[in-house]
């Protein structure tokens, strides 16, 4: 008789002890496909503020490069300069970080649980700061380089 992890072959499949036994509490979790993939994966709320963040990196460096550049073309005390960098700032393009911002905005407090304010009919803050975030814009850029 062949023995595998063990046991006899013979041995009916509900007498054999679990190789593994599992928890009583994870045995009474609930089963849903909510639950899976909150177990499983990082909430999506996470995802995104992590996608937000990488992507404001990548748009800090690209303006960074061609404020230099700009500042090479043109005097830096100059009015040519402002001029330029404000057409640049008001041209530059953030679709896609600010279609992240939208949906941020939209379903964090959901995908986060958030509680609502009673006194308010908002959400709370979190951390006693407000979840929602502003597009990116020509603001934005001329605050970190300005003109």
């Amino acid at each position: 008789m062949a023995r595998l992890g063990g046991v006899a072959d013979s041995e009916p499949l509900a007498d054999r002890e679990p190789a593994h036994p599992f928890e009583r509490r994870a045995l009474q979790r609930e089963r849903s496909l909510e639950a899976y993939l909150q177990g499983s994966l990082m909430p999506r709320y996470m995802e995104r503020l992590r996608a937000i963040q990488d992507e404001m990196r990548i748009q800090a460096h690209r303006l960074e490069r061609a404020y230099r550049r700009t500042k090479e073309r043109h005097d830096e005390d100059s009015e040519e300069f402002r001029a330029r960098w404000r057409e640049t700032a008001r041209r530059w393009r953030f679709d896609e970080v600010n279609d992240l911002i939208r949906a941020h905005n939209a379903y964090y407090p959901i995908e986060a649980r958030l509680a609502l304010d009673p006194r308010t009919g908002d959400y709370v803050r979190v951390a006693g700061r407000p979840y929602r975030r502003e597009p990116l814009g020509a603001a934005w850029i001329l605050e970190r380089f300005p003109a």
